[in-house]
């Protein structure tokens, strides 16, 4: 078994607006293993300034993995769990070696005779460009729209009382994503005000890593919260749980790349699920070969939730892809 990898730039179509600031470009890592003339490839997609292994000696520990790459897996697992987005990409490469094609989890979904229900997401940017967007989210026909707020309270909170008159939530379901945007106190309000909008739920609404002050929102709060960031670089299994234990959250977003992979989401569902807490799992701007691993693994959880799986639409030099969206529905073309 041999493994190499390359990096990539993706180049967005639109500069994309996020709490970080705006991006023009989205740097990954592609990983190929090779074995008896197959070839298996996945994406160790790092996300700067976000990931938990955006660090100096990424590309370095990239290269031992090659050079490793004939190591038990689970020795493998246990030197990469500081590099989440490396693990992911290793786990998408054995998959498809295995499997062949473009295929990771070979189900339903990737036969072509069932879909994947998604949120449609707006990029943060000015009041125009945003409704410019909802727009053409509702004229494609998607009943659950997510936003990114916290830039611009004001506007954003606007934009949702002018699509909640127009839309009651049983023909539109709105979440909204803060990205830690706002502090205690401000937060406090915009949950009453998202409440009084019947907002389905608020994603990481304070900064991570304030266990105390997100344990006191969830447990008070009119608006289901979701944690996001907050899940990023807990590792320990036990630690997981306590995190969950102690905050309470209505719900946890569960992005592959950041987490842990297939593995460490596998992990965050069942503790979830124990303490009867909601999920759903979302993409993190991967490139095709990402998001097609990450959408036949979403399948295979059988959620019933809208999804938060991207389309790979946002890059001018993506990969081919064989994902195909109608409507809110996200299918595999064989």
């Amino acid at each position: 078994m041999k493994a190499e990898y390359f990096r990539y730039l993706l180049q967005f179509k639109r500069p994309s607006g996020t709490s970080r600031g705006v991006l023009h470009e989205k740097e990954t890592f592609v990983l190929e293993i090779s074995e008896n003339g197959k070839k298996g490839i996945g994406e160790c997609a790092v996300f700067r300034g976000l990931s938990f292994d955006d660090r100096p000696d990424y590309e370095e520990k990239l290269q031992w993995l090659c050079e490793n790459i004939q190591q038990d897996s689970e020795f493998l697992k246990e030197k990469l769990k500081e590099f989440p987005s490396i693990w992911f990409g290793y786990e998408q490469a054995v998959l498809n070696l295995k499997h062949s094609g473009n295929l990771y989890f070979p189900s339903d979904f990737t036969e072509g005779k069932a879909s994947i229900n998604i949120n449609g997401l707006i990029w943060m940017g000015d009041i125009h460009y945003m409704e410019e967007q909802i727009q053409d989210k509702l004229e494609k026909g998607f009943h659950c729209i997510k936003l990114k707020i916290g830039v611009d309270w004001k506007s954003e909170h606007e934009i949702l009382q002018k699509l909640r008159q127009k839309f009651s939530k049983e023909r539109l379901e709105l979440r909204v994503d803060a990205n830690g945007g706002f502090n205690k106190d401000e937060s406090k309000v915009v949950l009453q005000q998202l409440a009084d909008l019947d907002i389905h739920s608020i994603e990481q609404p304070i900064k991570a890593g304030n266990w105390k002050d997100m344990a006191e929102l969830c447990a008070e709060t009119p608006t289901p919260i979701a944690l996001d960031e907050e899940l990023i670089g807990i590792i320990d299994c036990n630690e997981k749980k306590k995190l969950l234990e102690t905050i309470q959250p209505q719900y946890i977003i569960l992005k592959p790349s950041l987490v842990g992979g297939f593995a460490g989401s596998d992990e965050w569902i069942s503790l979830a699920e124990n303490q009867n807490i909601g999920w759903w799992i979302t993409s993190a701007l991967e490139s095709n070969i990402g998001l097609n691993a990450i959408a036949q693994y979403t399948y295979t959880k059988h959620s019933k939730m809208p999804q938060g799986l991207g389309t790979g639409g946002l890059f001018t030099n993506n990969f081919e892809s064989q994902l195909d969206l109608r409507g809110e529905q996200l299918f595999f073309l064989k």
